[in-house]
């Protein structure tokens, strides 16, 4: 047999063992033979593995499925059913037929044929690619150790410890190479060698990732100097410790073991510092240096200086440990520079260690402290309230101390000083002159311009309505369809196409609606009757209990909602039950009193859309059944005039007058649905000729003109952390149930359909936007902390007429909470709000204070939108917004202040001086009123003293 083919057989067997034996056994000729040969080889090499792979899963699966039917047959023996069996099958340990079939076996190839190729390749760099190829390591095949280091030690000694330098230079430190045994061999190589490591960051990594062995091994002179200059050493033993099992603490190797003088190891630690780095990369480098413990010396305390400004807080605590132990003397201005460097940390117990390394160095100076007064400066400069005080406290202990010189330097840097902490220094060190207060550099900005939407008058009906009834998607083609539906007789022809509607006992959407127009239109009588009223399409074969899954479903209605609903619901078909309990005490959860809405039609129950979605269903309900009564009007009422969706009123009078001539009489939704569609203001001589009406609808009107309903909003907040409000819709009943329905309570927990059709909600109320933005908060509340899907419907509302109320101010203050990538719309949206006067300012803060207090809402990013906003015109109500937020997110009595809290107290002080505000707000004069120095209740007199000057 060829040594060509021998080789090939080792590859077959998957034996890297057998591959180096085969290796060894080949002579010069045949050396070259198989080196020429092997890269071609791999292809062949993959699939043969891969084919001896899927011959073992079919074997296995085979084995399996036989197990399986054995098992069947084995149960229904026993008396069980197929199908039990079968479920028993697949439901237990029986089926895991896996466990037979060894998925390394598809890689099996790859070790073989690198031990072949580092046996028979020419140049060392050639075999430490070929050992790397990417070919090999995409299937996570572990290097074949032993086999190789046969056929590399077979080599040179000079080819040996180059293959070791340049495997050593394509090492990485990453986990695959650890894993897979690339790093074990080339350390190996590199020991067994003897050849100096490459200057490779990586490679001091990957030693430093394995157990360490310092006293045997040979690499330890070289690399433990590097430790110190290789990025990534501190990350990977950023969880050593002293304590760890024996033999895997390099915290240990290190102290204990290491063959390098500590001198050397301390001075490593202090250049590792002062490279610098995060506290992650660092911590190891800190336990070592703690755990070496060097002697301290007056030489290194210009390298701890240098650390205390800047370096991580674990570093900075290390460096000042050194300078203040035993036999360490620092003279005047090195206290003044580690002072000073430790005042302006952010951790408060540094800051705290820098005023006591001032009081130690006051006790050890033995004539005045003029050497002290520029570390006492920069403590007057401190950001810290209290390590101001504490310095105050300490000038006046030791005043008698400082020369006049000294004093004076003292009495200039207190300039700086509160008002409160600089007169403290007046009877030590006489007048202190306060620095000139900054001018505000503030300049109101104009808000930006933004474009209405046009107010043009609507496009004419529909006539193609057999080919767009399924395309009504743009906001006004739903009306215009209908429009055209009852308008246009001539116009009602066959769907293009049909879809399988009756058999739904609901419809949900306005499309199967508008095809059940048509189709009633063109061929009447499709639906199956009913036993017992109303028409089905559930054929008559089919089992009753289908069509009534659920005949009756709670709807949530507002309490007060009480007269005329009966009536009103079944003229669209549906019976009202409970009405017996709208007027006692027995309600809901949230306190809802409970109604059953029977359907008598098609319509779903309003519990299982929102009140706009049903209003829309509703009124195609009602122009099928009068299609199938035969009492179509010849046009409707509602039908908008213009493209903000209004109906002029004197058009509308002109409508019902043409009712009143043709003896027509209007469907209740459609009147509903034409009063909340007129505008707010209307001519006295519309209102004259609408006064000259004689039928109901007139009278219905002229109460309308003449006392339009106003409903109440409110938003209830749980105090419970991150439930949802509750909206709120409080209005005396109209006796239209089309009206009443919609001023009513949107639902605690909207269905999967609650959010239907929301881009066309504002047609359903033109005139009442905040009834609009109540009906939105459920839906939009449910999918925040992302707003995005708000900015279509705030955008409309900003220029839609009404109040704005509770619902507009939760919707913009959920704006104002945003700060991912539509941070800069939500902004535009609020600034829109301002410039149409629809931001009830004083209210959207009092909604942000509750998204704050109850919701994983970080403060600052409020801020800084409220900031932007005030910046770009809107400081008037930003600070309107402040005063409402102040009052509901302040802690109160028994609870805890926080830095947030803090940080809005200062900041409504800036804007309250950018609106030139004045004027006691009770919840920060209640605070400003306690005792204490903190932060907070500094913060809180400093606004009141503000507002009330």
């Amino acid at each position: 047999m060829s040594g060509w083919a021998r080789i090939q057989r080792a590859v077959g067997a998957a034996d890297a063992s057998l591959m180096a034996d085969e290796v060894l056994r080949l002579g010069a000729e045949e050396r070259r033979e198989v080196a020429r040969r092997l890269r071609p080889y791999i292809r062949e090499a993959r699939e043969a593995a891969h084919t001896r792979f899927e011959e073992a899963r079919r074997r296995a699966e085979a084995e399996a499925e036989r197990a399986r039917l054995a098992f069947v047959r084995e149960r229904m023996d026993q008396g069980m059913a197929e199908e039990a069996a079968e479920r028993r099958w697949w439901a237990g340990p029986f089926h895991h037929h896996e466990q037979h079939v060894d998925w390394t076996a598809r890689g099996d190839w790859i070790g073989p044929l690198r031990v072949a190729g580092a046996g028979t390749l020419g140049g060392a760099a050639a075999v430490a690619d070929w050992l790397l190829r990417r070919d090999f390591s995409e299937w996570g095949q572990r290097m074949p150790f032993k086999p190789l280091l046969r056929v590399i030690a077979a080599r040179p000694a000079q080819w040996q410890a180059d293959l070791a330098v340049h495997l050593a230079g394509r090492l990485r430190g990453t986990r695959p190479q650890l894993d897979n045994g690339t790093v074990a061999l080339a350390l190996e190589l590199l020991r067994r060698t003897g050849a100096e490591p490459p200057g490779h960051e990586p490679l001091v990594v990957a030693w430093v990732s394995s157990e360490p062995d310092l006293a045997g091994d040979p690499l330890a002179r070289h690399l433990i100097p590097r430790l110190f200059e290789a990025e990534g050493v501190g990350r990977a033993l950023r969880d050593d410790r002293i304590d760890a099992p024996a033999g895997r603490s390099w915290l240990r190797a290190l102290t204990e073991a290491a063959p390098v003088d500590r001198e050397l190891l301390v001075e490593g630690c202090v250049r590792r510092f002062l490279r610098g780095g995060s506290a992650t990369d660092l911590r190891f480098f800190v336990r070592l240096h703690d755990l070496l413990d060097p002697a301290p010396t007056q030489e290194r305390v210009r390298d701890y200086l240098r650390l205390l400004p800047a370096a991580p807080g674990p570093v900075a605590d290390l460096a000042l440990r050194r300078l203040r132990a035993p036999g360490v003397a620092l003279s005047g201005e090195e206290v003044n520079e580690a002072v000073a460097a430790l005042l302006f940390r952010s951790e408060s117990k540094l800051v705290r260690a820098g005023l006591t390394l001032l009081d130690q160095a006051a006790r050890d100076a033995a004539d005045d402290l003029d050497h002290l007064a520029p570390a006492l400066a920069s403590a007057f400069l401190c950001e810290s309230y209290e390590v101001r005080e504490r310095s105050v406290r300490w000038a006046v202990k030791h005043a008698r101390r400082f020369s006049p010189a000294g004093a004076e330097t003292v009495r200039e840097a207190a300039a700086v000083l509160p008002p409160d902490l600089a007169a403290r220094l007046i009877p030590a060190y006489g007048q202190v002159e306060p620095d000139a207060p900054l001018v505000d550099a503030f300049e109101p900005g104009t808000l930006p311009a933004f474009e209405a939407p046009g107010r043009h008058p609507l496009g004419p009906a529909v006539e193609n309505l057999a080919g767009t009834f399924r395309n009504l998607h743009h906001e006004f083609t739903f009306e215009r369809w209908l429009d055209g539906f009852v308008r246009l007789p001539g116009s009602r022809k066959p769907p293009a196409e049909t879809t399988d509607l009756y058999r739904p006992d609901q419809w949900h959407r306005l499309e199967q609606w508008t095809e059940a127009l048509l189709r009633e239109a063109t061929a009447p009588g499709q639906e199956l009757p009913v036993p017992g009223g109303g028409r089905s399409g559930r054929p008559a074969h089919e089992p009753e209990g289908r069509a009534a899954e659920s005949p009756e479903r709670p709807a949530i209605l507002a309490p007060g909602v009480r007269r005329g609903l009966a009536t009103s619901f079944a003229e669209p078909g549906l019976v009202l039950g409970g009405t017996e309990r709208l007027d006692t005490e027995q309600q809901q959860e949230g306190g809802q009193p409970f109604l059953s809405l029977t359907r008598k039609n098609r319509l779903p129950s309003p519990a299982l859309v929102s009140p706009p979605h049903y209003a829309m269903l509703q009124r195609c309900a009602e122009i099928h059944a009068a299609l199938q009564e035969g009492t179509l009007p010849p046009y409707l009422l509602a039908t908008p005039t213009h493209t903000s969706g209004h109906v002029d009123p004197d058009e509308l009078v002109t409508r019902l007058a043409g009712y009143e001539r043709d003896g027509v009489q209007p469907l209740p939704a459609d009147l509903g649905q034409a009063l909340l569609r007129l505008p707010r203001e209307v001519d006295p001589g519309v209102a004259a000729r609408a006064a000259r009406l004689t039928s109901e609808a007139g009278a219905t009107l002229v109460r309308w003109l003449k006392d339009r309903p106003e409903p109440e909003t409110s938003v209830e907040w749980s105090t419970a952390y991150g439930r949802r409000p509750r909206a709120r819709i409080r209005q005396e009943p109209t006796g239209l149930a089309f009206v009443d329905a919609l001023f009513c309570d949107p639902p605690r927990h909207p269905s999967s359909r609650h959010g239907s059709y929301e881009s066309w909600w504002w047609l359903v109320l033109p005139s009442d936007r905040e009834v609009v933005a109540m009906h939105l908060m459920p839906r939009t509340y449910k999918d925040w902390p992302v707003p995005n899907r708000l900015h279509p419907y705030v955008t409309r509302l900003c220029h839609q007429d009404g109040p704005a109320g509770a619902g507009m101010a939760l919707l913009l203050a959920m704006l104002l909470t945003d700060h991912g990538w539509n941070a800069d719309h939500s902004r535009d949206l609020v600034l829109r709000a301002v410039a149409t006067n629809a931001l009830p300012a004083t209210e959207c803060g009092r909604q942000l204070g509750w998204c704050l207090r109850l919701h994983d809402i970080k403060p600052s990013e409020v801020l800084r939108a409220l900031d932007e906003c005030a910046r770009r015109g809107a400081h008037q109500e930003v600070w309107q917004i402040m005063t409402g937020l102040l009052a509901v997110f302040l802690p109160g009595p028994g609870e805890r202040a926080g830095t947030a809290h803090t940080r809005a107290l200062e900041f409504a002080l800036e804007k309250a001086g950018w609106a030139g505000a004045r004027g006691v707000i009770p919840e920060v004069a209640d605070i400003a009123a306690r005792t204490g120095s903190s932060g907070f209740i500094r913060a809180a007199r400093s606004l009141h003293d503000h507002l009330s000057g």
